[in-house]
């Protein structure tokens, strides 16, 4: 990568869009070199390990590189794109692309403070790019006396060999040593290409492409199986016709992170109710016809979140949180109420803000436009921070019931499974009915068997007989 060193030009650093995550990857680019853009134009949209959000330029001017190509992980505080500012601004309205020079302080006071590449919503911390000094390397003499008496232990006799190089730890981030980890490779082998000596990802790669290259060179009368078992670290090491590997990264890496702890941290019981919605399902249609509804989506999921809701307020130990620091239950006095939701990059859990204080009409326009931000994919972090609760709808897949994993932070989150004509006992005779089976998770440090039980009897109750939403209320 070339770096620019025009004073016109500004690298427009990867921000961290939130919650100090260290790396996003770059999902598309809505520039190309040579396009003019303009103050809080978006240039790309980028994926983290929460969600995918587009960032906006800070400046105006034309695009002169786009050090990265779509589908690359970049660490945030990283170049991603060079832009010329329109008649070549000042030095001092610079967002610096390296570490500040040493003349940088020196700046007249009343110049304006350099601005910094922000994704909108969301701050930059202040933080020093200078790298720490690396240890120094022996000195010479010490290097030769070492190699005399390696060479008398060896048996040698006259000069001794040239010393080795002085072991050094590679410099590389927390992310590319992880990944050589992960593939197998010496970061000691690897020839960096960053600033100061930096191994990078595509170091990383390069050295593994270089290693499964090697086995081709020699020619051979036919193919030697017997070397498949030292390449089994190697991503290529599979049958490509018959299989496909797909990287886990962003949402879903983040999300499979969270189920994990979140498993073997809080001590799940789940419990299960079958229940007739009938009642429930015939006002779902009368509200479709009613005008306070008008443009509005009105389905059965609506009535379920508001029984949880009306089920939280008359057992609102349920809507709490484990702090294992402080070995204290917190009880949350309102509820932000998380709808799972799948989409192509994966589970994610936004929640509706403030659920417990919205009328049924608003607590439908807040459902309705959760579901459709998720479908675009333009879910911000923020909408899936500080839920309490969680719903998961399993039945619009056509499954009657499940044992749902309580979202991180939560102490419950209830399962509705798909609605079904089925034969019930209502009024003393096997009628066909419309059916469901509710399962909660909770989490037994918190919630005892009585408590969850209560709450998903009232949910329960609440569909079986709709009125209880007054009555309840």
């Amino acid at each position: 990568m070339t770096t620019m060193t025009n004073a016109s030009v500004r690298e427009f650093k990867m921000p961290d869009v939130g919650e100090g995550l260290t790396e996003a990857e770059i999902l598309k680019w809505y520039v190309q070199p040579g396009d003019t853009v303009t103050d809080g134009q978006v240039v790309c949209e980028v994926e983290t390990a929460k969600a995918a959000v587009e960032l906006p330029i800070p400046y105006d001017g034309v695009v002169r590189a786009l050090h990265f190509p779509e589908g690359t992980t970049v660490d945030v505080g990283t170049s991603i794109i060079a832009v010329e500012v329109a008649g070549g601004a000042a030095p001092a309205q610079e967002a610096p692309a390296a570490p500040a020079p040493a003349a940088e302080p020196e700046q007249p006071a009343e110049q304006p403070a350099a601005r910094q590449p922000v994704l909108v919503g969301y701050g930059v911390a202040t933080s020093s790019t200078r790298r720490r000094p690396r240890k120094q390397a022996p000195d010479a003499s010490a290097q030769q006396a070492a190699a005399a008496v390696q060479s008398e232990l060896n048996g040698h006799g006259g000069a001794p060999a040239a010393p080795a190089a002085p072991a050094q730890r590679p410099l590389a981030k927390p992310p590319v040593r992880k990944l050589a980890k992960d593939l197998g490779v010496d970061l000691a082998t690897v020839t960096p290409t960053g600033p100061d000596g930096v191994v990078t990802r595509e170091d990383v790669h390069a050295a593994v492409a270089a290693t499964q290259a090697v086995p081709q060179q020699p020619a051979a009368p036919a193919p030697a199986p017997a070397a498949a078992p030292a390449q089994t670290v190697a991503p290529a090491s599979y049958d490509a016709a018959r299989e496909t590997r797909v990287p886990v990264k962003g949402v879903r890496k983040a999300t499979a992170a969270a189920m994990v702890g979140s498993a073997f941290t809080a001590p799940h019981v789940t419990e299960f109710v079958t229940v007739d919605v009938t009642r429930t399902m015939k006002l779902v249609e009368e509200l479709k016809q009613d005008k306070e509804f008008a443009g509005l989506r009105v389905n059965p999921l609506l009535l379920i979140a508001k029984a949880l809701l009306v089920a939280i307020r008359r057992n609102p130990g349920i809507n709490a949180s484990w702090d294992e620091a402080a070995q204290e239950i917190v009880v949350k006095h309102y509820v932000n109420l998380g709808i799972a939701a799948a989409t192509p990059r994966g589970l994610i859990v936004p929640n509706i803000k403030d659920a417990h204080a919205k009328t049924l009409p608003e607590l439908a326009g807040s459902l309705g436009e959760l579901v459709s931000t998720a479908r675009e994919g333009k879910t911000s972090p923020a909408a899936m921070q500080g839920g309490t609760v969680t719903i998961t709808n399993v039945g619009v897949f056509g499954v009657d019931t499940g044992t749902p994993i309580l979202n991180p932070g939560e102490s419950a989150i209830l399962a509705v499974g798909a609605i079904k004509l089925q034969p019930w006992v209502h009024k003393g005779k096997v009628k066909p009915r419309q059916v469901t089976t509710l399962a909660l998770s909770f989490d037994h440090r918190l919630v005892d068997g009585e408590l969850g039980s209560k709450v998903l009897a009232d949910v329960a109750a609440v569909l079986e007989q709709p009125k209880r939403l007054m009555t309840w209320a």
